[in-house]
């Protein structure tokens, strides 16, 4: 039977529970991080998480609620501020600061649910009820009877928040769930563990999960609590590692700001901005996100007491650099929710205000600071790893090659002085001469056939983009709208790009390479060869060498022009070229030449033999990287 001794009244308004139900969380990531946010101020050691079939359940064994003792009025006072004083700021007899301040996180589960069980047990009193959307006028809400009220594992105190029939679905994977938690929850340790439980399998997280760390070639630790994570950082650099860590590994005391601001009564102080955590950036971006419900693996979060403020700041501080895919990071700045401050998090909790000065600060410094050092960093990390794997590779391609020719001689050789005595044997003294060298030619003119040249051309980069330093901006996109077609980076030289399969092999020049591979070799393959011409590549001797190269080999090339220069001979001037304008490192173009931009593309990958995207896809990725003009 239910028992009507109790009665649940949410102090709210119900239509507000309909309609922000739905749309306060946007993934059902944000809203388990803010139950288990929940269960970390409830002063839980445990939080479990299970998936069933028609339900997600998060229980934890903290303190639970009393309806006697009021806590269970508390719970359903929605939108008072649960976090005043400085008292208020630590769970009851613990260490830990509360991260709840808002009040409005137990709203979290009716993003997933239109009714949720709220099931909770203290000192042996046990309450429930369901939380829904749908409110009857008196505000009252459905109350369970003690026989509904069931715990999967609590056996004493403890909370369970029932989800049914969720409209979001977790990963089938335990594995999965856990590496998408960390992102946004990473307060884990032996004194707060959480437990995932699926119906295919099991997983506990009992501290950070230092896989994360291992998969980086740089990294920026700040704060000395965190300097253990140091030794998780492992390079597969051979040659001269221990040198090469000292330059892509740091490890530095928190930073601190001071920042005058007005606390939440008006009266103006001075607050330090203290910023710890870490930055760093992967070895390779390869198989990662897999599943479009994953959380991207390149950010940089801000953590606030322990939690999840914002997800991902580096739209924010970035540059739209090709760099940037690289970079993870997890910064903890507890001033951004300090008590005595205004409140400057969303609603929905996945971001700040972005015109506080304590916000601003941090962007600032990350974006000018922190940021560039850790592209920098990496880019040591990378030159380093291509010189090692560039050093094999020439090794073999040059053993090959020399291979190749010896082999190529010998059989020429052989085959034309056989063919020849043959021929003297028969004609005699009728026989011409030079027959032995017009034999010789005929088979190296036929060698394709064989599949020998067919082996030189597959060593061979196939894209050349020459362009000064001064219009990365502009190769860059070039480079990007290529990628989106298919075209592989190790077929590309792009001697500027952020990505290092695009950079000239180890100890080679570009003239050096041209030579060696497109002039000095068996091959008849010609590079195609993209000119980014502008006023600085006029005045740039090597830009211009590049044109004298390539009109040299014959090769086959395209112009994109920047407004305010006319292409010269010996380029193709008959042909029409594509034309953009500049402004900063802002990219411009209008409709007329966007389209013919997507159109060179296009051409430039039939031509090549790449299986390319189709006009309007590639018009619509076009335009996130460049301003449209009308």
């Amino acid at each position: 039977m239910i028992n009507n001794e109790k009665h649940y009244q949410i102090t709210i308004n119900p239509r507000i529970l309909e309609l922000l139900g739905p749309s306060l969380y946007t993934n059902i990531y944000y809203v388990l991080a803010e139950l288990i946010a929940n269960s970390y101020d409830a002063g839980a050691k445990n939080v479990y998480i299970i998936e069933k079939q028609d339900s997600i359940t998060v229980e934890d064994d903290g303190n639970g609620m009393s309806y006697k003792e009021g806590d269970i009025e508390k719970y359903l006072d929605v939108a008072v501020e649960t976090r005043k004083t400085e008292e208020e700021s630590y769970v009851t007899g613990m260490k830990r600061k509360r991260m709840g301040r808002k009040g409005v996180g137990k709203l979290a589960a009716l993003s997933v649910s239109e009714n949720v069980l709220v099931m909770t047990v203290k000192n042996n009193e046990k309450s429930g009820f369901v939380l829904s959307r749908h409110v009857e006028e008196d505000n009252m809400l459905k109350p369970l009877n003690d026989e509904e009220i069931k715990f999967n594992f609590v056996k004493k105190d403890g909370t369970s928040i029932v989800m049914t029939n969720p409209q979001y679905g977790l990963h089938k994977s335990a594995k999965a769930i856990k590496k998408n938690l960390l992102k946004i929850f990473p307060l884990i340790n032996e004194n707060f563990k959480i437990h995932i439980i699926t119906r295919l399998d099991e997983i506990s997280i009992q501290n950070f999960d230092k896989e994360m760390i291992g998969d980086l070639c740089a990294l920026i630790i700040l704060g000395k609590e965190y300097h253990d994570l140091a030794e998780h950082f492992k390079l597969d650099i051979i040659e001269d590692e221990k040198e090469i860590t000292n330059e892509v590994i740091k490890k530095e005391d928190a930073v601190l700001m001071r920042l005058p601001l007005k606390n939440k009564y008006g009266v103006q102080k001075e607050y330090i901005l203290e910023i710890k955590g870490w930055i760093g950036a992967y070895k390779t971006t390869r198989d990662r996100k897999n599943d479009p419900n994953d959380f991207p693996d390149n950010f940089i979060s801000i953590i606030s007491r322990g939690k999840l403020g914002e997800y991902n700041i580096l739209p924010v501080v970035g540059k739209n650099k090709l760099s940037e895919v690289y970079i993870v990071g997890q910064l903890h700045i507890d001033l951004l929710e300090e008590t005595e401050l205004p409140d400057i998090s969303l609603s929905n909790r996945q971001g700040y205000k972005t015109d506080d000065p304590r916000y601003q600060k941090v962007i600032s410094y990350v974006s000018e600071t922190l940021l560039p050092q850790i592209i920098d960093m990496r880019t040591i990390y990378a030159a380093h790893k291509k010189d090692e794997k560039d050093k094999e590779k020439n090794e073999l391609q040059k053993k090959n090659e020399v291979e190749l020719i010896r082999k190529i001689d010998e059989y020429t050789k052989t085959v034309s002085t056989g063919a020849a005595e043959k021929l003297a044997i028969k004609f005699k003294d009728k026989m011409p001469e030079g027959v032995q060298e017009l034999i010789a030619f005929e088979i190296n003119k036929f060698m394709p056939i064989v599949g020998i040249k067919q082996k030189v051309d597959s060593q061979k980069k196939r894209i050349l983009i020459s362009h000064t330093k001064a219009d990365k901006d502009l190769a860059d996109i070039i480079y990007k709208m290529l990628s989106y077609n298919g075209v592989p980076d190790s077929d590309v030289i792009y001697t500027n790009c952020d990505n290092e399969e695009c950079w000239i092999p180890h100890g080679k020049e570009v003239f050096d390479y041209l030579r060696d591979f497109f002039v000095d070799s068996y091959s008849t393959e010609k590079i195609f060869v993209i000119y980014i011409t502008s006023n600085e590549m006029a005045s740039s001797w090597a830009a211009v060498s590049e044109v004298g190269a390539g009109w040299i080999t014959q090769s086959k090339h395209d112009i994109f022009n920047v407004h305010g220069y006319t292409p010269r001979s010996p380029l193709n001037i008959g042909l029409e070229w594509h034309t953009s304008e500049k402004e900063g490192n802002i990219i411009m173009m209008n409709n007329l030449e966007s389209n013919k931009f997507v159109v060179k593309i296009i051409d430039i990958c039939k031509d090549l033999g790449y299986k390319h995207r189709d006009k309007e896809s590639n018009l619509i990725e076009l335009k996130k990287l460049i301003s449209l003009k009308p």
